[in-house]
Order: C-alpha cells, then sequence, then structure tokens
C-alpha cells in the first residue's frame, strides 16, 4: 500500500491551510492569515477539494520553525488523492543574506519573523515549490493569499508574477499578492479569500478553479498594483481563453442582411440591473455589491477577452445559484456575456446569448418591452456577422422564431432573415439556392 493509502485502496485527500506572519503597517492589519485560515477551514474539506473522497485537514497557525512547517508539507505533498494548499501571510526577503545559497530569496514569514532572522524564522518560498515540485500525483491546488512586505516587493515586481509557479506541473497555482502599501484590512478575512469562502459555500455545483479565482479577483476590489495570478497574459492563454472562429472553406458564400450594429450593453453603474431585479432578488445594494461590470468592461476593452468571458460566466453561474435561471439579473448576466462575444469576435456564442436573452424576456416582459426587441436586434447582427454556413444554420431557426414572435419597428428585418434562413438550407449550387440569392 502506497504512502496515504486507506484499507480498500480509497484514496484520501489532503488539505494543509498554514497561517504565516500578519502583515502590518502602523498598526493597521494588512492581513490577518489567522484569521483566514480560521475561516476557511469552516469551508467542507471536500468543497475545498474538489472531490468527494475522504479527505484530512491540517490547519497551521503560529509556527515558529520553518522545518515543523516543511515537515507537514511533505506529508501533504505525499498523498495519494486531491492535494489543496493555502497559505497567507507576508511575503519576505533576506536583506542581509546577499552571498549566501538562498539570499535575496522570498520567504513565508512565520510567527516571530523580523529582519533580522529571516533565513531562520521563516519558510523558504524554494522549498514550498520544491515540494509541490515533487508530487506525483495528479489535483493539486496551490492558493496563496499575501501581502509583500518592502523587502519582498520589488523582487515580486521584476518578473510581474511569483517566481516558480509556472514550472509546477500537475499544480493549479491561484492567488493574490498586495503591496505593502495596500489599505489596511482590519483584520477581517481578506476579500479574496471571502470570495472563495463564499462561492465555495453557495454554488450548488462547484466551480471550476479557474472560474473561484477569476470571480473572487475581480469581485474582491483589490488595491490598484495587486499581483493577481495567474496574470491577465497567463489567463488568456490558458482554457478560459476564448476560442477563435475556425477558418471555413468558402464555396458559396452566405447571403448576408444587412442590420445596424446594436447599441454595446452599459457595463459600467448598477442602476438599472439593481432596480429590474430588486423585486426578484430582494435587496438592490445586494445585487450592486458582487456586481463586476466596471472591471467586465476594462477587460474588454483591453483586448483581454478570455478573462472577461470568464470572469463574466463565474458571475452568471453565482447569479443563477441566487436569482434564478430566469431573473431578471441572471437575464442580464446572459446579455453582458454575448456583448462580449461579440466585442471578441466571437458571432456564434453572441447570437446564441443575444437570442436566448430575447426569448425569456419575452416571457417575462412580453413583446413590446424595449429589452426584448434590443435583444433580438443584438441577435440578429450578430447572426449577419456569421461566415460560417453551417453555424448559421444551426442558430438562424431560433432567432426568426423570436423576430416572428416580436412586433418589429421595421418588419422587412423578418422578411430578410426569413430568406437568408431559406438560401441557408437550400443545397449549395442548386438553381433554387441562386435564385434565393437573386431574389
Amino acid at each position: 500500500m502506497g504512502f496515504g493509502g486507506v484499507s480498500g485502496g480509497q484514496r484520501r485527500g489532503h488539505a494543509l491551510l498554514l497561517a504565516g506572519d500578519a502583515a502590518v503597517r502602523r498598526g493597521g492589519v494588512l492581513v490577518a492569515p489567522g484569521v483566514n485560515v480560521a475561516a476557511l477551514a469552516m469551508v467542507p474539506t471536500g468543497a475545498l477539494l474538489g472531490h468527494g473522497v475522504p479527505a484530512d485537514m491540517v490547519c497551521l497557525e503560529g509556527v515558529r520553525d520553518p522545518n515543523t512547517v516543511l515537515a507537514r508539507l511533505r506529508v501533504a505533498v505525499g498523498t495519494e488523492g486531491p492535494l489543496f494548499v493555502y497559505v497567507s501571510g507576508r511575503l519576505t526577503a533576506d536583506r542581509r543574506g546577499r552571498g549566501h545559497g538562498r539570499g535575496h530569496g522570498l520567504f513565508v514569514a512565520l510567527a516571530g519573523t523580523t529582519a533580522a532572522s529571516v533565513r531562520y524564522t521563516s519558510l523558504p518560498w524554494e522549498w514550498l515549490l520544491g515540494e509541490l515540485r515533487s508530487r506525483t500525483a495528479d489535483e493539486a491546488t496551490l492558493v496563496v493569499d499575501l501581502v509583500a512586505d518592502k523587502a519582498a516587493w520589488p523582487l515580486v515586481g521584476e518578473t510581474g508574477t511569483l517566481p516558480g509557479l509556472a514550472g509546477l506541473a500537475g499544480v493549479e497555482a491561484f492567488g493574490v499578492v498586495c503591496g505593502p502599501d495596500a489599505p489596511a484590512a482590519g483584520g477581517a478575512v481578506s476579500a479574496y479569500t471571502r470570495q472563495w469562502i463564499d462561492q465555495l459555500g453557495r454554488a450548488p455545483v462547484r466551480p471550476s478553479n479557474v472560474e473561484l479565482h477569476v470571480l473572487a479577483a475581480g469581485s474582491a476590489g483589490l488595491a490598484p498594483g495587486t499581483l493577481v495570478v495567474p496574470s491577465a497574459r497567463e489567463l488568456e492563454t490558458r482554457s478560459a481563453a476564448v476560442p477563435a472562429p475556425a477558418p471555413v472553406p468558402a464555396p458559396a458564400p452566405v447571403p448576408v442582411v444587412p442590420v445596424p450594429a446594436p447599441e454595446p450593453v452599459a457595463f459600467s453603474g448598477t442602476t438599472r440591473i439593481a432596480e429590474t431585479a430588486e423585486g426578484v432578488t430582494g435587496s438592490a445594494a445586494a445585487v450592486a455589491m458582487e456586481d463586476p461590470r466596471a472591471r467586465l468592461h476594462a477587460l474588454a476593452m483591453g483586448g483581454r477577452h478570455g478573462e472577461a468571458d470568464a470572469l463574466a460566466r463565474a458571475w452568471e453561474r453565482s447569479v443563477v445559484e441566487r436569482s434564478g435561471q430566469a431573473s431578471a439579473e441572471a437575464v442580464q448576466c446572459g446579455e453582458i456575456r454575448a456583448d462580449l462575444a461579440r466585442m471578441a469576435g466571437d458571432f456564434a456564442s453572441a447570437t446564441r446569448l443575444w437570442t436566448g436573452a430575447g426569448r425569456t424576456r419575452l416571457a417575462l416582459q412580453g413583446a413590446d418591452a424595449a429589452e426584448v426587441q434590443d435583444a433580438a436586434t443584438g441577435a440578429l447582427y450578430c447572426w449577419t456577422q456569421l461566415k460560417d454556413r453551417a453555424g448559421a444554420l444551426e442558430l438562424g431557426p431560433a432567432l426568426v422564431g423570436l423576430l416572428r414572435a416580436l412586433p418589429l419597428p421595421d418588419p422587412d428585418l423578418l422578411r430578410l432573415a426569413e430568406r437568408r434562413l431559406e438560401t441557408l438550407r437550400t443545397p449549395e449550387g442548386s438553381p433554387d439556392a441562386s435564385r434565393v440569392v437573386r431574389s
């Protein structure tokens, strides 16, 4: 039986939560790692791991000996089941270590660590990375919520990320590192960690780690300059990225309906969504409090479409869980995702999302509602931008069905959309197809 196994071959998971030294500036607490760990320990271990296997949890707080932490790390990493490691506290560096093997490296300060004792009383960052590199099993997650002091912050800023994380094969790493001038948190649970806890506690189906991270980082109100891991660039190249439309052979052109582009969705502000959702969700203030639209707009305008889509999906998941799929707030989440897809050039997704939003609004508000008309117009415009014949044919019937149910301000839009759909259904190269295109 391998290390960490149990009778009957049942795997066991392991969660290790480490509270390092608090980060304090002029009496104000920037991060209270003990509070973070205590709050995270209240989350069921299975939710942290994302698995239902039996699991152990170890919380380390007030530890002064880095070798004690190292021993616990080795036990955790050696488990055969899924692994979750959380580290919170103060990130520091050895200012006097020039010429010593790991001098000028990063350290996680432990209880009692001072500037003079960093090399002897804190956990070297490389020790943490080394243990995680040695892991042979998959399904490992590292989450950090740190504040870098004045000695460590320049080292982090040189690379724009936490060093060594890219080389952790089989380990998903997420987190934030605030700078030494970050505002004091008052000894409360850090906003990033709180967002992880909230999402894990209320989602009926556990979100992926990427979704949890993106939602947490986007909704935590992080101070300017905070290092977010993975960075936007790294996230763009991972699974959260929106795939570019596949190249399509060009036998016969798809007929195009001239439709004016819709007005972009208003990302900034929360008044409209709060007013329409208040009767459904109860508290407009609660709706606005978790509204990341300003962040979504900034990401999209910066060309960071994959990160924007991941944050929007995670936000929509939490809204649906709280308010329901047919709530006004959930519908607008879908509309925002549709406009994000349009901005990214993903017209198939945009058409699908706009059509779905229009059908839901039609059922909730009736055919004369301006929001229903807007959704239909957005769907029609994006559909006309599709150059993929098969994709346009797949999405066309639902869109045309929506248009037929509305008193359109311009009836010609329905006629032209029906003609385009008829053309798409006609075999390419047939005389009927040519006649339909010319008509």
